[in-house]
């Protein structure tokens, strides 16, 4: 297996934990770091829970014990990017938060070490003028399981040196990860730009009263042949974080019909987040997208 230097992954939610772990898997040394210590050791505990299950299914190779040990608990920021050549933000979708979190790296890293976003939704261009080398940052945008779903959508900042984004898709590939350089600055990137349109007219129809979240899921499933409809994959996502990513567009393009329908407000202010809470617009572990018969019955 090559040796690779040390990647810093700074927040350990769902995104933080799943791309350290594929990493890790995939032979990388990984520093996680969180503000809030319950957040880390949960996320330690669901790589260990992962690493098994991935290796027992073949889709990382073992020992899990060995892929867990590579993802490195920090407890501060200045420990999670010492010696690190690329730190990778996945905070919760906040510009504010994002932008006060950048300015602590770029006080923090070298200023050869590579700042990368995470980021959903904002481009890198919104963290430029409070990092001290934006030459050296940029979007990367990985999909939720990336060890299944192995793009990362990389971006310019406007200012990102190419040579940069280029050390940034050889280490992916060579990873096993499929990356694509947006050409120019999008935002939602490529993919998200187009998931965003299928999200907010799933939204609608529901927020209308023209079908249940199950039947549009159902009709996507099968018209398109997919295994998960726009609200399993919502599930996936985190229903907060899907709000807030409602919200940015929103604020990004001034109009009111953007932003996250009532229902989804309310379903947040409930708990009810999808898988990470066990409910959602469905309840987990049991969801009916998961049975053989779905979606035909």
């Amino acid at each position: 297996m090559a040796q690779w230097e040390t990647v810093a992954i700074i927040g350990a939610g769902t995104m933080g934990g799943q791309i350290a772990l594929t990493l890790a898997g995939r032979g990388v040394p990984v520093r996680l770091y969180d503000p809030a210590p319950e957040a880390l050791t949960a996320a330690r505990d669901r790589v260990a829970a992962e690493a098994a299950r991935l290796v027992d299914e073949g889709v990382l190779a073992g020992p899990a014990a060995a892929i867990s040990a590579r993802v490195e608990a920090v407890s501060t920021l200045a420990d999670a990017v010492h010696g690190a050549w690329l730190v990778i933000e996945a905070a919760p979708e906040r510009l504010d938060l994002k932008r006060a979190l950048f300015a602590e790296l770029s006080a923090l890293a070298p200023p050869d070490v590579i700042l990368a976003t995470n980021s959903s939704s904002f481009r890198s261009r919104l963290l430029a003028d409070v990092t001290r080398h934006p030459a050296r940052l940029l979007n990367t945008h990985f999909y939720h399981h990336p060890w299944q779903r192995n793009g990362v959508e990389l971006m310019t900042c406007g200012q990102t040196d190419p040579a940069v984004i280029e050390r940034v898709a050889a280490f992916l590939r060579a990873t096993g990860f499929l990356p694509v350089v947006v050409r120019g600055e999008s935002t939602g990137f490529i993919y998200n730009r187009i998931w965003r349109a299928i999200k907010r007219e799933s939204l609608r129809v529901v927020a209308e009263g023209l079908a249940t979240p199950e039947e549009v899921d159902r009709l996507f499933c099968l018209a398109l042949g997919a295994p998960v409809g726009p609200f399993g994959l919502m599930d996936r996502v985190g229903l907060d974080v899907v709000a807030d990513i409602e919200r940015n567009y929103a604020a990004e393009s001034g109009r009111p019909e953007d932003e996250p329908p009532a229902f989804l407000d309310e379903m947040v202010r409930a708990g009810r987040l999808g898988i990470k809470t066990g409910r959602g617009f469905y309840d987990y572990p049991d969801p009916p997208f998961t049975r053989p018969s779905w979606p035909r019955r």
